[in-house]
């Protein structure tokens, strides 16, 4: 325990580390979700096969492969593109931002499988009632399809979140330095590494405790007045 309390400040900035790249692969993932989910309903045939080939791809690779695939491939990647243009000699791509970027483009596929079934669970005909009374698109959006959009993501949106943020242990292998990275170096420079792995344990099961809590708190929210079988 008093090790404990020697690397609480290595223990803590690793946590926070951690929720901070969890909320921004978040962003990501919510941003590229929403547009698979349009492009998969959409009308276009580019759009759909688009959508199709980037959730079918990103689902099929490992996680872990992908971000170190993106944080050496695509820093090199990156490099040459700058040097046949002339635009720059030379960016390092930060650990943090290749993180959160892979992560939220892998789990940005998980999150349009789900937006889609959410959006195609509405009842056609409550959006078909909005057209025939005049509604713009956006009204029809914010008013009819939002609301019921998220009650019927949120199970899905909640399974999500929770298999993301410990995803994000992943990146302690690129040198980020989150909660793994941390209570690992600490561990083995102390000798005591079950002590500080069972610290950080106990810190993502907290974590994923709170969250649940707050997700299930939401979905009560936008379950208001849902008569449940």
């Amino acid at each position: 325990m008093d090790l404990l309390v020697e690397y609480q400040s290595q223990l803590l900035s690793g946590t926070w580390m951690t929720v901070k790249l969890a909320l921004v692969s978040l962003a990501l993932a919510l941003v590229f979700g929403l547009l698979g989910a349009w492009a998969k309903l959409s009308s276009s045939r580019l759009a759909r096969r688009s959508a199709e080939i980037y959730t079918t791809l990103v689902r099929g690779v490992p996680d872990l492969v992908l971000i170190l695939l993106v944080f050496f491939g695509g820093q090199v990647a990156f490099n040459w593109f700058g040097y046949v243009t002339g635009l720059w000699d030379f960016v390092e791509i930060s650990k943090f931002v290749a993180g959160a970027a892979t992560i939220g483009v892998i789990f940005g596929a998980y999150f349009t499988e789900t937006f889609r079934g959410a959006i195609m669970a509405i009842p056609r005909g409550q959006i078909e009632a909005g057209i025939s009374c005049g509604m713009p698109r956006q009204l029809i959006f914010r008013h009819i399809i939002w609301p019921q959009m998220v009650r019927y993501a949120l199970p899905g949106f909640t399974n999500n979140w929770l298999v993301q943020l410990k995803t994000t242990a992943l990146v302690s292998v690129i040198g980020l330095q989150d909660l793994v990275y941390n209570a690992f170096t600490a561990g083995r420079s102390t000798g005591q590494l079950f002590t500080f792995m069972a610290a950080a344990f106990v810190i993502y099961l907290i974590l994923t405790g709170i969250s649940d809590l707050v997700l299930r708190a939401v979905e009560r929210r936008y379950s208001r007045g849902v008569v449940r079988a």
